[in-house]
């Protein structure tokens, strides 16, 4: 004849396998999550930086009076 069925011990063994399943998620959560802040971060530089050689390429307004063309 078979063993008699153990309850407790098949109830732990779900509720280990939650545990790990909730643990496994909530590292790819966070992995994730720092793997965003790290892009978000980059992307900020970047955009600070563009915006900077944008400025830097405009054309600027003469004012230098030697020249002539300048506003007084």
């Amino acid at each position: 004849m078979a063993f008699k069925p153990n309850y407790n011990q098949q109830r732990a063994e779900r509720n280990r396998a939650k545990e790990q399943k909730k643990q496994e998620k909530l590292q790819r959560r966070e992995e994730l999550s720092a793997a965003r802040r790290t892009t978000d971060q980059e992307g900020g530089e970047l955009q600070d930086e563009q915006s900077q050689d944008e400025q830097s390429m405009e054309p600027q307004p003469d004012t230098d009076p030697a020249s002539g063309n300048g506003k007084s």
